[in-house]
This record gives C-alpha cells, sequence and structure tokens, in this order.
C-alpha cells in the first residue's frame, strides 16, 4: 500500500515586479522546483499562486488621493460615516486615510469587541463586568474609555482606537469615534455611509437603506474603475487590499481567469499533464489563541480551473471503521473500506458515512492549505505546488 497522501510544497520564484511574466515565471519555477527536488508531474495537480504577486505584477496599485477623490465623486459630502472596519494596519489603515482625505469629518463607528475577523478591541469577558449590552448599546469614545480602558492589539501593540482617530486627523479631518455592533446607530450622526464590513456588506447597506440613509455604498464600490490612472478592481473595489507603502495600496487582482488559464496552458505544454491552477488569497481558518478569523479577503480563490469547482464527495474512513466494518481488521478492514470508497454514491450530501467531512469548497480547502504552506512573512514561496490532493485511501 502506498504510505504518502497529499504533499504540499513552497516554490521559491524570483521577486516578482510590475510587468513581469508571471505566468511564465511559475511554470519556469515549477519546473526547476521538480528537477531540484525529484518529483513527477501528474494529472490534477495543483500550481496555486498567492493574489499579491498576481496583483503586483500587473501593477495594480493606488494612491491615497485616488480613494479620496472617488469618495468625493461617489458621495459629494462633507461628513461621512465609517463602520464596522476591521482593526489591521496592513488591511486598512491606507485606506481610511485615503478616505479621510475625500471628507471634512468622519465618524467612524467600530464594532466591539471584536471586529469582523475577530480582532479584539479589548477582552471581551470586561463584557460582563462593564453591563454593557454590545447587542444594543452605542458607546462614545469617553464611555469605552471608562468601561475598557486603554488595551492594545497582542499582536501589534496598537491601540487601534487612538491610532485611527490620529490617522484621521493627521490628514485634516475631523475625527468621532463611536461604537455600536447594530449599522442603524450611525444614521444618528450622518446619513452617508461607507459599509468597510467585508462579508456581511450587502446586508449592512440594505439595513442602512431600509432605515433612511442617503446614500450607502459598501468597499467594492470604491476604485471599480480607474481614477488618475491608478489601479482599480471592478469586481471588489478596495475589499482585499494590502498596504504597499504610508499612502498607497495594492488592490486585490483582476483578470484572474485569464492569468489561471494561460498559468494552466503552460504547465500543459511544459509537462503533458492537465495541471489545476488557482489564485489564493487568505485562507478561512481561525487562530486559536489570537482569535482572529484570517479571510480579510472578499474570497479564498477569485479565479481557478474548472476541475477546482465544487466541493469534496467523501466518506468517513473512521465511521466506516467503528460502525460498518467494527468486526474487520487488518487487511480485511483495509479491503472492505477501500471498496467503499470505491464505490460510494457520486453525491453523499445528506448520507451518515459522509458525516463530519469537511462541506466546504474545493478552493476554500486548497486556499486555506496554500496559505498555511507559504505563510505572509519571508520564506519566499508565493506558489505552492500540490501533489495527491484528489487521491483517496482505495488508490495503492
Amino acid at each position: 500500500m502506498r504510505t504518502i497522501g497529499v504533499i504540499s510544497r513552497g516554490i521559491r520564484t524570483p521577486i516578482i515586479r510590475q510587468g513581469d511574466d508571471l505566468a511564465t515565471i511559475v511554470t519556469e519555477s515549477v519546473l526547476a522546483a521538480a528537477q531540484e527536488g525529484g518529483f513527477e508531474f501528474h494529472d490534477r495537480d495543483i500550481v496555486a499562486v498567492t493574489e499579491s504577486v498576481v496583483a503586483r505584477s500587473a501593477g495594480n496599485y493606488a494612491h491615497v488621493k485616488d480613494i479620496a477623490d472617488d469618495i468625493k465623486a461617489k458621495f459629494g459630502c462633507d461628513h461621512l460615516g465609517v463602520i464596522f472596519p476591521i482593526t489591521s494596519l496592513n488591511r486598512f489603515a491606507v485606506v481610511l486615510k485615503g478616505v479621510a482625505m475625500g471628507v471634512k469629518k468622519l465618524t467612524l463607528m467600530l464594532s466591539y469587541p471584536t471586529d469582523e475577523v475577530g480582532n479584539h478591541l479589548f477582552d471581551e469577558d470586561l463584557l460582563e463586568e462593564s453591563g454593557i449590552n454590545p447587542y444594543s448599546d452605542v458607546l462614545t469614545e469617553e464611555q469605552y474609555r471608562t468601561a475598557f480602558g486603554y488595551a492594545v492589539h497582542p499582536f501589534t501593540g496598537v491601540d487601534y482606537v487612538a491610532y485611527y482617530k490620529e490617522l484621521i486627523e493627521s490628514v485634516g479631518c475631523e475625527a468621532e469615534v463611536i461604537f455600536a455592533n447594530q449599522a442603524e446607530a450611525i444614521l444618528a450622526y450622518t446619513k452617508n455611509v461607507l459599509c468597510c464590513d467585508i462579508h456581511t456588506r450587502r446586508r449592512t447597506q440594505r439595513r442602512l437603506m431600509k432605515a433612511g440613509a442617503e446614500k450607502v455604498l459598501c468597499m467594492d464600490q470604491i476604485l471599480t474603475e480607474s481614477l488618475n490612472g491608478s489601479g482599480c478592481n471592478e469586481q471588489f473595489g478596495l475589499l482585499g487590499t494590502n498596504k504597499a507603502t504610508e499612502d498607497t495600496v495594492k488592490l486585490f487582482p483582476r483578470d484572474c481567469q485569464s492569468f489561471v488559464d494561460t498559468l494552466a496552458e503552460k504547465m500543459a505544454a511544459a509537462t503533458g499533464k492537465n495541471i489545476e491552477c488557482m489564485i489564493y488569497g487568505d485562507g478561512a481558518f481561525k487562530d486559536p489563541v489570537g482569535k482572529i478569523w484570517e479571510l480579510a479577503d472578499p474570497v479564498v480563490s477569485p479565479a481557478c480551473t474548472k476541475g477546482l469547482l465544487g466541493t469534496p464527495n467523501e466518506v468517513k474512513i473512521k465511521y466506516l471503521a467503528d460502525n460498518d466494518y467494527a468486526g474487520l481488521s487488518g487487511e480485511e478492514l483495509r479491503s472492505a473500506i477501500q471498496a467503499s470508497i470505491r464505490e460510494k454514491d457520486s453525491n453523499l450530501v445528506g448520507n451518515m458515512v459522509s458525516e463530519g467531512t469537511t462541506p466546504r469548497q474545493l478552493t476554500d480547502l486548497i486556499g486555506s492549505l496554500c496559505d498555511l504552506t507559504s505563510g505572509s512573512g519571508d520564506k519566499g514561496t508565493p506558489v505552492i505546488f500540490i501533489q495527491g490532493y484528489f487521491d483517496n485511501y482505495s488508490m495503492n
């Protein structure tokens, strides 16, 4: 019996710059890794490329002035509410700076005790002692400080309340900070609102319009087209941005499907195999210590080849071992389970034998594997090569 299952390899590449032929660089890097590592290619191997280098090679950047100009054009107001942003130096700080440059006054409404992806403003146990109801109570900055003090983020050491307020004021914009978890609370301060939540943005937008807001936009509706020669993203706007410099952001990549199709063609030509390809961003997993849900990108994967669409269709081996074949052991047990896998239905939804398998999109599962393999630091492996992902226990 074969003893090796899924293999995920980080592939080093040259440092990617704007204008680089990324599909060629990725193909050549994977081929070089195969030669160095002594592995062969098979049908349904996977090549995944981080969204960061896709956007960088395409030069998809924007300046804070571009953000400010779009805010001015689309809102045309002096006082803007900005609600439910995540607390992140990398993901939101530069965006906030650009938004503040586009208005005279900004009311920033933060959710508490955590933001959408799990960053804590303060220890949530303090809520029990405060008598504050986070589902209904709206707090001023003074009330917040009285109840919860001046907590800093455990990983960054930043007091995001102070940092965001100072950032707004640094560009000459008047800043007001409030805390609430009901979107409608912002309407007591201003009727023009930018929704900065990621995965709940449409619901927030609908609620505000129903409650009497004048103009409500989401981050995926800002910079959907180029301004002043800037980058843009027609589908996601400012969602998925990362800090590039103190005054620029790298946007989520564009033309993603074209890139993965081109890469798949190059890999097929070079290997003679049907290699699946995808772009990946943040994985969809939660850190057990920091309590942060990793997914700050709008999607895990903005594009993939057709073979990566859908969800797994897997049986639970331990269920078979503990139930159907509880009386078997050794080779007899192995053979019985292999036969069950080979003969499984094409759709196991609702079947007890599949209960407990992860009911997620393949691209979300694979993207999480890729994100964990590549990390976000100095590994220098923006490409991940995965083998054996579609194998199962029945394959010798």
